[in-house]
């Protein structure tokens, strides 16, 4: 089954979220819906006595839900109860919360936007410049944002071509660019930003995206032409990508004296956004 990941907004909450394409829905985390819904920090154990009390009814939903490896707080990849949109909406009913009906009318909004995305892909873009924008990006920066999306699709797009396998050899193979380009791991990169599971791309400079991009698109036709057949060979392309656009950072900081790579966040470039208006 052919998944794509994704974080949705619910009222600035997040909710990690999986795109079946062979099925045609999303798969949602339950822990972050009912961390939405019932508003305190142990959604997991309000999870776990659900879970038996719908097994005591002898409720179908519980046996249906199923897991999925996704990004957790600590930033590695784990297994997580999932459930689409129908299963969420029956656990809905057995959760007293004011938030019941507007998360309800949320999930046919997202599912809907999903479908019309797949028709015409423009309007994925659109939505996604108007979620930025709400949140105080420049729409200079939502526009170099929006372009270093499509260039890292063009790259996992070449790698996919190329039998690299989604999840843990993507993580590596992006990091050897981010290493090769910053040098800095995208580890190291995050903790210099102060960052912990916020995206890293949604916290860089235009500066910093520039050349992210560079690497990325560096690293895409690199493959085109030598076609690996292996994952060291891929390897050693996502390092020779990354290198070039790190030397061209080498060459800006050293006729503007400033380094590129800094620790500024989203937080910071919002505030200055703010103070310019």
């Amino acid at each position: 089954m052919t998944k794509e990941t994704a974080i949705k907004l619910f009222e600035q909450k997040q909710i990690r979220s999986i795109w079946s394409d062979e099925e045609e829905k999303w798969y949602f985390s339950i822990i972050d819906v009912l961390q939405v819904l019932i508003e305190n920090d142990r959604p997991r154990k309000y999870w776990s006595d659900l879970k038996s009390k719908l097994i005591k009814e002898g409720s179908e939903v519980s046996e249906k839900i199923g897991q999925f490896k996704l990004l957790a707080e600590d930033g590695k990849m784990r297994l997580t109860d999932i459930a689409d949109t129908e299963q969420l909406f029956r656990l809905i009913q057995s959760v007293p919360s004011k938030k019941a009906e507007p998360f309800k009318l949320w999930l046919a909004q997202v599912g809907r936007e999903r479908i019309d995305e797949i028709e015409d892909p423009e309007l994925g873009f659109d939505r996604l410049m108007g979620t930025y924008l709400k949140k105080g990006y420049s729409k200079e920066w939502v526009n170099q944002r929006l372009k270093s999306i499509e260039v890292r699709k063009d790259l996992t797009d070449e790698w996919d071509k190329r039998g690299v396998k989604k999840g843990q050899e993507y993580a590596i193979l992006t990091d050897e660019i981010t290493k090769a380009w910053s040098g800095l791991s995208v580890k190291q990169y995050k903790n210099h930003k102060g960052l912990k599971k916020e995206n890293l791309r949604d916290n860089m400079s235009n500066l910093e995206l520039v050349l992210n991009m560079l690497a990325e698109a560096t690293t895409t036709e690199i493959s085109k032409e030598k076609k690996p057949k292996t994952f060291v060979e891929n390897k050693k392309i996502a390092k020779q990508g990354g290198t070039i656009a790190g030397n061209t950072r080498k060459q800006i900081e050293e006729k503007t004296g400033k380094k590129v790579v800094n620790t500024l966040n989203a937080a910071n470039y919002l505030e200055k956004n703010k103070e310019l208006e």
